[in-house]
C-alpha cells in the first residue's frame, strides 16, 4: 500500500485560506460576510507600480535572469536598507525572493540541522511552526503576553535556550498581535543571540507600517547582517502587492549564496517583470503608500475604540501592522467557538488566536485592512451578537 511521506503530515497550510473556503460557500448562498480574516490590503497596487510592470512586459522582460535577482533591484534594496536601517549591505548580501514567506524555509534549510531547536513567538505567523517541523527541526515557543502588550520578551527568549538551540525568530511589527518591540528589546535580543552564537531571523515584512511616530528598530544594525542576522522583507503589505510574490533577504554573504542556490533549484528566478515592479515601488512616488499608511492608522484607532466599548471583549492598541488581537475570555468561549459564533450569527469572519499557536487561546485576530464603513457595520453586528450572550 502506497504511503505519503512523514514530512507531508507536517503540512498544515494557512488557517485563513481554509476559512476562506467556508466563507465562499456562505456567500454563494447570499450571505454578506465582512472579511477580517486575511491579511490582504483592500487597496489595489499603486498605478505607477502596475504601469512599470506593463512596460516591462511590453519590453520583453519575460526571460530567465540571475537567480540572485536583477542587479538594479538589488542596488535599490541596498539603498533602501541604508536609508531605513542605517547600513548599506554589499551586493552579495542581497537576494531577491518570490515573496518573504519562502525565506523562512531557505533560512532553516541552510542554517539548521534536523533535531536542532528554533525559538519563535507564540502566537505567531503559522508558517514559522510549519517550516520548522517540515525541515525536521524542533519548535520552541515563547509566549507573547498581553501584560507585555504582546511584545516578545528577551528574558523569555534566553530562558528557552538550550545546547540544541540554533536560531531565534522575531517578528516586529508582529502578526497576529500588531505589537512592536522596543529598541531596547531588539538590542537585548541581538545580544542574547550573540552571547549564545545563534542565528537571528528578523521578519520585517511590516516595517513600513508603524504608527504613533515610532521609529523602526532592527537587529540588523548591530552586525550589518554580516554575522548572524537574517533580515526578511517584502513588498506585499506596504505596497498592496500580496499577489505579486516579491520579497528580499539580507544576510551574511555565504548564507545568501546557499539561499540563492536553493532558490535557483526550486524556482529558477523571480520573474523579471515582477522585479521591475519592485524597482518602481522603492524608487517611485510614495504618495499612495503614505495614504495607505494614514488610512490604516485611522482604521486602527476606530476599531480599537469601538471594540473596547463592547462589554465582554477588550484589546490593547497595536503599534504596527494591520491587526488587532482581541481578548474574548469573558465570553467563556474558546477562540474557535467565538469565531464560529460570530461568523454564523453576525456574518463577520475573524480568526481564532489558536490559528497562531496554543498561547493564542482566549483571543481572536481581526485584520483591519477593511474600509471604515465596513468596520462600523461589523462592529454593530459583533455588538449585537455579544449582547445576545447576556454576559
Amino acid at each position: 500500500m502506497r504511503k505519503l511521506s512523514k514530512i507531508s503530515s507536517q503540512i498544515d497550510g494557512q488557517p485563513m485560506f481554509k476559512l476562506l473556503d467556508k466563507i465562499k460557500k456562505l456567500e454563494s448562498n447570499g450571505k454578506d460576510v465582512i472579511h477580517f480574516e486575511i491579511g490582504d490590503p483592500d487597496f489595489d497596487t499603486p498605478k505607477n507600480i502596475s504601469d512599470a510592470t506593463i512596460n516591462a512586459l511590453k519590453n520583453g522582460n519575460t526571460h530567465y535572469v540571475s537567480s540572485f535577482g536583477l542587479v538594479e533591484l538589488r542596488q535599490k534594496i541596498r539603498e533602501y536598507i541604508e536609508k531605513s536601517r542605517g547600513f548599506k549591505p554589499t551586493l552579495e548580501q542581497v537576494l531577491v525572493t518570490p515573496g518573504a514567506n519562502i525565506v523562512i524555509f531557505y533560512a532553516i534549510n541552510c542554517l539548521v540541522d534536523p533535531g536542532e531547536e528554533i525559538i519563535f513567538p507564540d502566537p505567531g505567523f503559522p508558517t514559522y511552526n510549519a517550516a520548522i517541523k517540515m525541515c525536521g527541526a524542533s519548535p520552541v515557543r515563547v509566549p507573547l503576553l498581553e501584560s507585555n502588550e504582546f511584545r516578545m520578551n528577551p528574558d523569555d527568549i534566553e530562558k528557552s535556550i538550550t545546547k540544541k538551540t540554533k536560531m531565534v525568530i522575531i517578528n516586529s511589527p508582529q502578526n497576529p498581535t500588531g505589537s512592536v518591540m522596543t529598541k531596547d528589546e531588539i538590542k537585548a535580543t541581538y545580544e542574547i543571540a550573540e552571547k549564545h552564537d545563534l542565528f537571528l531571523y528578523s521578519d520585517e515584512i511590516y516595517s513600513k507600517l508603524i504608527y504613533d511616530n515610532n521609529k523602526y528598530s532592527s537587529p540588523s544594525i548591530f552586525d550589518k547582517c554580516k554575522e548572524r542576522t537574517i533580515l526578511a522583507d517584502g513588498f506585499s503589505k506596504a505596497y498592496a502587492m500580496t499577489g505579486w510574490r516579491l520579497g528580499s533577504v539580507i544576510g551574511p554573504s555565504d548564507v545568501i549564496e546557499k539561499m540563492q542556490l536553493l532558490l535557483e533549484t526550486t524556482s529558477s528566478c523571480v520573474s523579471p517583470f515582477i522585479q521591475k515592479a519592485g524597482i518602481e515601488a522603492i524608487d517611485g512616488d510614495q504618495t499612495f503608500h503614505k495614504y495607505m499608511h494614514s488610512e490604516y492608522r485611522k482604521r486602527r484607532d476606530l476599531i480599537v475604540r469601538e471594540l473596547n466599548s463592547i462589554e465582554g471583549v477588550d484589546c490593547v492598541m497595536p503599534g504596527g501592522a494591520f491587526y488587532v488581537f482581541i481578548n474574548i475570555k469573558k465570553t467563556n468561549m474558546t477562540s474557535e467557538q467565538f469565531c464560529d459564533y460570530i461568523l454564523e450569527d453576525a456574518d463577520v469572519a475573524i480568526l481564532p488566536g489558536t490559528s497562531f499557536g496554543r498561547f493564542g487561546e482566549g483571543y481572536v485576530r481581526m485584520c483591519y485592512a477593511v474600509k471604515q464603513e465596513r468596520i462600523n457595520d461589523a462592529i454593530k453586528r459583533i455588538r449585537n451578537s455579544i449582547n445576545k450572550l447576556k454576559l
